[in-house]
Formats: C-alpha cells, sequence, structure tokens
C-alpha cells in the first residue's frame, strides 16, 4: 500500500459539556500532531468555540478538521454554554452522526461515554470504537471495584468511612461521597463496563507517572486495553491557544497577577458547572477575607444575576485593597495556573482541572464535588503529596439546597495551611515543580504518552493493511 492509504484516519466524538468536550478537542489536536487525520464531529454552535484553534493547526500543517452536523429543522442543540451537565439528551445527533458515517468510515471513532446512544450506532456500521471517559485511571478502578464488591452497601451510615477493596492503593471513602447512580443501583455501572468490553479499547487523558500503580492494575489485572496519552491540555503551546481553550476570555487579570509576588496567590475555581448549598459562597469570602492572602476567584456565569450570594460589599472591599478579582465569566485558566505569581490551586478535582495544576506545578485545596471527584482528591492529598483537603463530604447534586456547608473557618484553615509558606508546603512545591516536569516529559518524543499515541496510530494501521 502507498503511504496516503496508510494514512489512519480517527473521528472524534466529544460530548457537549466543556469539562469533556475541551480535552477531547486537545485531544483529537494531538492525535493530528502524530500524524493521523482527524475529525472532530460536533454541533455548528461548538464548533464556534475552537474553531480558530483548529485553524492555527492546519495552517501549522496538520491533517485536521472539524465536521458542524446538521441537525434536523426545528431541533434544539443540547449544548449549553459549555456547562451541559452529565444527563443532557445528546440523542438528536445521532441520525445526522449515522447519515456522515454512512458516507465516511474511519479506522476508529474517538467518543465520549456520555453519549449513550453512540455505541449501539458504531457496532451497527461496524466502526471501531475507542471510548473516551473524561478521567484517569484511579477513577475507572474505583468504579469498577464499587461495581463488584459494593462495600458500600456493608457500612452502617452514609458517613462511616469504607475501604475500596482490591486495589493497589488505599483509598477510604464514603456512601455521602458517592453518585445515586452507585447507591441506588441503577445499572449504570454495569451498562459502562459492557460497553467498554466491546469497544476497542479507551483512549485516557492521563499520564503514567501520574498514577503508575493504577496504570498497570487497569491494564494487567483488570485487563483493560488502555493507551494514555496525555496531558492533552500540553497541546495548547502558545497564548493565544491557551486564551481560547472552550472560549474566549478575560485576560486582564493577569496584568494584577503580574503586580504581586511570586506564590502569594490563591487560584479558586470550581469548574464550569458547580453545584453549592445556598450561602456557601458567602462561607467561602468571609473564609478568603480573614486569610487575608490574594486570590482570583472564579464564580462563572451561575451567579452573574443572582443577588446575595457575596456578602454586602465584599467585591468593593477587595478591589480597594488590591487583594482579589472575581471573575463572573470564562477564566484563562491555562495563563493564570502557569504565572509565577500563583501559589495555589482551590479546586473542585475534576479530572481537566487537576491535571492542569499538576502541569503547571500548583499545590491544591481539594474541594470534591461531585463525579469521580472524591477519587481525584485521594489522587493529590494522600497519593501525590501536592495538595491538602478543604473537608468536603458530600456529593453534591445539581439540586443541593439541603446539602450541608462547609463553614467558613474550615476554608480559612486550609487556606492559611496551603498559601501560608510552613516547611510542609514548601515540599508539597516541590513535589508539585517535579510532577509537572513529568507531566511534559511524557508528552515529548520518547515520552510515555507519546509512545502510547504512537502505539495506537500504529495498531490502527496495520489493522488497515491486513
Amino acid at each position: 500500500m502507498d503511504s496516503k492509504s496508510c494514512t489512519v484516519e480517527m473521528f472524534f466524538l466529544p460530548f457537549v459539556g466543556g469539562g469533556h468536550q475541551i480535552p477531547m478537542v486537545d485531544m483529537a489536536r494531538l492525535f493530528a500532531s502524530h500524524g493521523a487525520k482527524s475529525t472532530v464531529i460536533v454541533t455548528p454552535t461548538s464548533a464556534l468555540h475552537f474553531q480558530n484553534s483548529i485553524l492555527r493547526d492546519q495552517n501549522s500543517g496538520h491533517p485536521i478538521s472539524i465536521h458542524a452536523l446538521q441537525l434536523p429543522d426545528g431541533a434544539v442543540s443540547p449544548e449549553s454554554d459549555m456547562s451541559a451537565t452529565p444527563f443532557t439528551d445528546t440523542t438528536v445527533l445521532q441520525e445526522p452522526l449515522k447519515l456522515f458515517l454512512i458516507e465516511h468510515k474511519p479506522d476508529c471513532i474517538v467518543f465520549d461515554m456520555f453519549h449513550r446512544w453512540a455505541a449501539e450506532l458504531f457496532d451497527e456500521l461496524g466502526i471501531r470504537r475507542i471510548i473516551f471517559n473524561g478521567s484517569g485511571c484511579l477513577p475507572g478502578c474505583v468504579a469498577e471495584s464499587l461495581r463488584k464488591y459494593e462495600p458500600h452497601e456493608k457500612v452502617g451510615s452514609d458517613y462511616e468511612p469504607f475501604v475500596v477493596p482490591g486495589l493497589p492503593d488505599r483509598i477510604e471513602l464514603t456512601r455521602s461521597q458517592l453518585p445515586d447512580f452507585v447507591k441506588d443501583k441503577s445499572g449504570r455501572l454495569d451498562k459502562m463496563a459492557k460497553d467498554e468490553e466491546k469497544s476497542f479499547g479507551s483512549v485516557v487523558n492521563s499520564f503514567y507517572d501520574l498514577e503508575p500503580a493504577f496504570a498497570d492494575f487497569s491494564r494487567k489485572e483488570m485487563g483493560k486495553k488502555a493507551w494514555l496519552v496525555g496531558p492533552t491540555s500540553l497541546c495548547n503551546k502558545n497564548v493565544t491557544d491557551k486564551a481560547e481553550r472552550g472560549k474566549q476570555a478575560d485576560q486582564s487579570c493577569l496584568g494584577w497577577l503580574d503586580e504581586k509576588e511570586p506564590n502569594s496567590v490563591l487560584y479558586i475555581s470550581f469548574g464550569s458547572k458547580p453545584s453549592f448549598a445556598p450561602g456557601q459562597f458567602v462561607e467561602i469570602a468571609h473564609a478568603l477575607e480573614a486569610s487575608n492572602h490574594s486570590f482570583i476567584w472564579v464564580v462563572g456565569k451561575a451567579f452573574k444575576d443572582e443577588e446575595n450570594f457575596l456578602p454586602g460589599g465584599f467585591e468593593e472591599r477587595i478591589k480597594e485593597s488590591k487583594k482579589g478579582v472575581i471573575i463572573k465569566g470564562w477564566a484563562p485558566q491555562l495563563l493564570i495556573l502557569e504565572h509565577s505569581a500563583v501559589g495555589g490551586f482551590l479546586t473542585h478535582c475534576g479530572w481537566n482541572s487537576m491535571l492542569e495544576g499538576v502541569c503547571c506545578g500548583v499545590p491544591m485545596i481539594t474541594w470534591p464535588l461531585s463525579a469521580e471527584q472524591f477519587c481525584n482528591e485521594k489522587l493529590v492529598t494522600d497519593m501525590l503529596g501536592i495538595g491538602v483537603q478543604v473537608g468536603s463530604i458530600e456529593w453534591m447534586s445539581f439540586k443541593s439546597e439541603n446539602k450541608a456547608l462547609v463553614v467558613r473557618e474550615k476554608v480559612e484553615v486550609a487556606v492559611k495551611r496551603l498559601m501560608g509558606g510552613v516547611d510542609e508546603v514548601v515540599e508539597m512545591r516541590k513535589r508539585a515543580r517535579e510532577l509537572a516536569e513529568k507531566a511534559k516529559k511524557a508528552v515529548q518524543v520518547g515520552g510515555s504518552s507519546y509512545m502510547d499515541a504512537d502505539a495506537l496510530i500504529e495498531e490502527l494501521k496495520s489493522l488497515k493493511e491486513k
């Protein structure tokens, strides 16, 4: 076969929410940089969020493109300003995607597991499918253990700790930290496991040195076929890519950071769709003022028009004292985290945010809210030793009116502990910097993630040549 016919063609079908869409678009760009012909399949609205970065890649000679699905007349596009929930219904994409795939059959399609209808469609069309679940190896190992052994069914209350059995490292959780679909035996974990069993494998936005024991356990003990190709965010190498990642962000906070001392600012963000009990932001605000440390706080658009979500006069006081910046929209997170003034990251432990903090060598205060975030917290604080816990104990649904608050005193203690410069934190910063170097080496030529990406392409190529 000639070289052109041996080119591997990969399609990527990201989910509509920012937390899953952004890393998969980065992943498509990564595989294109390895020579795979990559096509990102999205709605016309979603395409607007990243078309500029794709165009820059095309101008650099990378074989990547966007295919915008044409939705039926009158159909409502499922995305919601980068903040869709995992339960967002995307079946409106099924028929236009099917029509496209009938005419254009790739060597494989990488798809987000939240498109729950997609696996059946690809099997029907005979297209090799690879799963992307938006997290790392550790959460997958925990989910499989919960499914297999049900240790959460053997405790006396929602707050009694249990050890997740059969894993290479100790992970202790409570029922209160698990999602409802695990506790009520909805069968969702079983369906996810079956979908993965029938797939060609999974691509993981992680790198070997981040979670080596769980990467080995997943592959060798659980028999999963997985390629660790991250951190995918590192494909954004210039300021423009970083500023436009997800959406165009206001960069005015960077000038404010330029005036601050190294490691003196705490960056606070809880992801694109945080869910808190009423009054929680008031507690955080009081804690930040009491800590007397500088901060940038991304409150997002969810609270933009809500009265009294912050204490009276809070915004005016921090503006006058130059102690803090409030961002009520999309933040240039990568540019903020890599700034020398930023010395800590108060995060919800979403896999992307956690990984971006790792890549920038920033220690964290962990405040998990939902999804697999309580597992991610254990990785950051207990295994990697690059973070401190704020004390979050409850999985927050998207309706969390009755959930308990994390009181201001706990938040203040965590902030002072991380930002105070004590010996414990000096060692934490050193470990964080060392891990950041390992992350960068992983995606460089010869690194573990670089080799895994090449290995997947070569395997697809060998199947194509048969």
